[in-house]
C-alpha cells in the first residue's frame, strides 16, 4: 500500500461544534475541523459507546479535508450520556445523514473502524449517493459468530484478561458474563454499576493491540465509563440491530461502485481478520490491506500508517463539495 510510514497529522483545533436535535430527547454532538471548504470526510467511532477523541482528527490532512467527527447517541459529548432508549443502528444512520444535511454537504468520504465499520457500511448501504468512498478498519459485521468470539472464544488467546473479567462476578454467574454484567452495569446504585463498567471496559482495552500497551495513568471518569459500557451492552444484546441482516450481500449489491479501502490487523483479537477477508470477497473492487504486525487498535504503527495513506490516496479522486 505504501513505501513510507505515514504518521498522524499534528494536533488541530475545532473550528465548529454543534448539537443535532435528533428528537426522542437525544442531542447528538458533532464537530468540524480542518479546511472549512475542503473535501468532506466523516469519522465514525467504534464501541459501540466509545465517543470521539482529538487524536482521531489527525488521520486527515487538515489543509485538504473538512473533517467531521460525531459522538453517537449516548456517547461522548452527546446528551443524555449513556441513554439507550431510541438508540439503534437505524437511528445512528439517520443522525449521520441529518448532520450531513445540516452542514450542507452533498457527499462525503466515510471513515469507520471496528463498530464504526459496521455503521459506515450501514450508512453507505442506506445512502449510497452521498458516499464518495469508504475507509474501513478492523471489520465488524455484528454477526453471532463475531459476538461469540468476543464474548468467550477469545479467551483461548487471552486467558488472563478473560479471568479478570469473570473473577469480578459470583462463581455461579461466570458462565454468561454479559448477562451478569448487564445486571450490574444497569444498576441504579453507582457503587455497583461504575466498578462493573470499569472492569467490563478494561477487558476490551486489554486485547486491543498485538503487543502490550503502556498502562493508562489518566484519571478514570466513572460517568463516562458507565455510559460506554451501557451503550455497548445495549447494542451487543440486540446484535447491534443488524443481526438479522446479511451485510455482506447488501454491500455486494449496493456498494460495488464506491471506492473502498479495508485495513485489518493480522492479529486482531477483537475483530478477527476473517470478516475483513469476507467483506473484500463480497466487494472485489475494494482493496484489502492486512497489516502483518498489528492487532485491533488504530494506534498501532502499521495500522495508523495505512489509514493515513488511505486518506492520502483518496485525495487523487475526491472532490471539493
Amino acid at each position: 500500500m505504501q513505501d513510507v510510514t505515514y504518521n498522524l497529522y499534528p494536533e488541530l483545533e475545532i473550528i465548529e461544534s454543534k448539537f443535532l436535535n435528533a428528537g426522542d430527547s437525544h442531542e447528538v454532538y458533532y464537530e468540524v475541523c480542518g479546511n472549512p471548504t475542503g473535501t468532506p470526510v466523516v469519522f465514525l467511532h467504534g464501541g459501540p459507546g466509545s465517543g470521539c477523541s482529538p487524536t482521531q482528527r489527525r488521520f486527515f490532512d487538515p489543509t485538504y479535508y473538512r473533517i467531521i467527527l460525531i459522538d453517537q447517541r449516548g456517547c461522548g459529548r452527546s446528551k443524555p450520556l449513556g441513554a439507550i432508549t431510541h438508540n439503534t443502528t437505524d437511528d445512528l444512520v439517520n443522525d449521520i445523514d441529518a448532520i450531513r444535511q445540516a452542514l450542507n454537504i452533498k457527499e462525503w468520504l466515510v471513515f469507520g473502524g471496528s463498530w464504526g465499520s459496521t455503521l459506515a457500511l450501514c450508512y453507505a448501504i442506506t445512502f449510497p449517493s452521498h458516499v464518495t468512498g469508504l475507509i474501513l478498519r478492523g471489520i465488524f459485521l455484528s454477526r453471532p459468530s463475531e459476538l461469540h468470539w468476543f464474548l468467550g472464544e477469545v479467551k483461548q488467546f487471552y486467558p488472563e484478561p478473560w479471568h479478570l473479567l469473570c473473577e469480578f462476578l459470583p462463581a455461579n454467574q461466570r458462565h454468561n458474563p454479559i448477562m451478569a454484567y448487564e445486571v450490574l452495569i444497569f444498576s441504579n446504585n453507582t457503587s455497583i454499576s461504575i466498578p462493573a463498567a470499569i472492569r467490563w471496559n478494561a477487558f476490551e482495552s486489554s486485547i486491543m493491540s498485538l503487543l502490550p500497551r503502556p498502562a493508562n495513568t489518566a484519571e478514570v471518569n466513572g460517568e463516562v465509563e458507565l455510559a460506554r459500557a451501557r451503550v455497548q451492552i445495549h447494542y451487543i444484546q440486540n446484535h447491534c440491530f443488524v443481526g438479522e441482516r446479511d451485510l455482506l450481500a447488501e454491500a455486494q449489491e449496493k456498494l460495488s461502485h464506491i471506492p473502498t479501502q479495508i485495513i485489518q490487523g493480522r492479529y486482531d483479537m477483537v475483530c478477527p481478520p476473517i470478516t475483513a477477508w469476507e467483506l473484500s470477497r463480497a466487494m472485489p473492487h475494494a482493496t484489502l490491506h492486512i497489516i502483518p504486525d498489528a492487532g485491533h487498535s488504530a494506534m498501532e504503527v502499521g495500522v495508523t500508517s495505512a489509514l493515513v495513506a488511505a486518506t492520502e490516496q483518496f485525495k487523487a479522486f475526491s472532490k471539493i463539495d
